[in-house]
């Protein structure tokens, strides 16, 4: 049964496009994508995030938990309110999920999982935290709206309860403060600036029309696809999964190797892996030619084939771009196969798009 977050109604109410994704009945527009997209880019739009996973920890023994369940440490969070993106591996290395990981308190911490993986992800964690008598609560009452975009901060705090004001001003990027059921994060998936706001469903919606009223336009699934693309952030279950480890997608800087005595899941695996060469790895592509580069793909390079993972009409720049998984050895000459014609591509580094711009190198060869 397709499930549904609090705001379905308002969605409908505006408009929107509804999807099935992952189980839920998302709005992929309510429009125009492309203006969507460039909303966010140039001043402030937001998102459902509701069907995302809120998953509390509690116990004596959370930190060591977390040591031992992400490939990050999160003993580099030092203080309450702080965050950190993660992977969780399983033992062959392989990506269960990405997560964030938010310090609440010594024994009191948050994780943020994906929807399409939540049954799994509760399964695991579950299973992994009952050697360290931690305490694992999914928070299913709890919906979540991201704000995003260059003025996405201001209108967001215009609206905010006016006690909690002057702490969120002051949040750095990736920290959060909390306040009764509230949960205010600066974070987000967009490549923008702005905050990813936990709260309980029972207040969603009225939260929902004062960031309406306060200038804040709704985006849907198809823009918040292209704007984490541009940004260069991946997406699990096209970027990787439980067959790609963290060096196969791009995701190397979110493994700590130090201390060398921290022994997490997937670590034996992925440090033979990096004794014998990383077999393949992602890149990111810039088609300069017309078309479209889509999920599947085949990419030839003089070492094999690859293929491509994520791939979109990128509307701030005007031209194809993608991430693809190919050989290791593979060169900078590049193809892509698209109903037969074989197409040049360019290698580039990632992101796209920074600070709403193309990032150098991007648009001109």
């Amino acid at each position: 049964m397709t499930q549904k977050t609090v705001l379905n109604d308002a969605h409908r109410r505006l408009g929107a496009r509804m999807v099935d994704f992952g189980g839920w009945d998302m709005p992929l527009n309510y429009g125009s994508q492309i203006d969507e997209h460039h909303q966010v880019r140039r001043d402030a739009g937001m998102f459902d995030v509701s069907h995302m996973t809120v998953v509390d920890l509690s116990g004596e023994r959370c930190r060591d938990f977390l040591r031992h369940l992400v490939a990050n440490n999160v003993d580099r969070l030092k203080g309450d309110g702080r965050a950190l993106y993660t992977c969780m591996l399983n033992a062959d290395g392989g990506v269960i999920d990405d997560l964030i990981v938010y310090r609440r308190g010594d024994n009191d911490w948050r994780l943020v999982v994906n929807a399409a993986t939540r049954d799994k992800d509760l399964a695991w964690i579950a299973e992994q935290a009952a050697a360290f008598d931690v305490v694992v609560m999914e928070r299913p009452e709890l919906a979540m709206i991201a704000v995003q975009g260059p003025n996405a901060r201001d209108k967001a705090m215009s609206v905010l309860p006016e006690s909690e004001r002057a702490a969120i001003e002051a949040l750095p990027r990736f920290a959060a403060h909390g306040f009764g059921d509230w949960f205010v994060a600066r974070t987000g998936y967009t490549g923008e600036d702005g905050f990813e706001i936990v709260l309980p469903e029972s207040e969603a919606e009225a939260f929902w029309q004062a960031l309406l009223d306060a200038g804040v336009q709704p985006a849907g699934l198809g823009a918040r696809d292209t704007l984490r693309l541009e940004a260069g952030m991946n997406l699990y279950g096209q970027d990787m999964d439980e067959s790609t480890t963290p060096l196969e997608a791009a995701l190397a800087w979110t493994v700590a190797w130090e201390p060398a005595d921290r022994d997490f899941i997937g670590r034996a695996a992925l440090q033979a892996q990096k004794a014998a060469g990383v077999p393949r790895r992602m890149v990111a592509l810039v088609m300069d030619e017309r078309g479209v580069l889509r999920h599947g793909q085949r990419v030839i390079t003089d070492a094999g084939d690859g293929e491509i993972l994520s791939g979109s009409f990128s509307p701030t720049i005007g031209k194809a771009i993608a991430f693809a998984r190919v050989p290791a050895g593979a060169g900078d000459e590049l193809k892509v196969d698209i109903r037969g014609r074989e197409l040049p591509l360019r290698r580039v580094k990632a992101p796209f798009v920074r600070d709403g711009k193309a990032c150098d190198g991007i648009v001109d060869a």
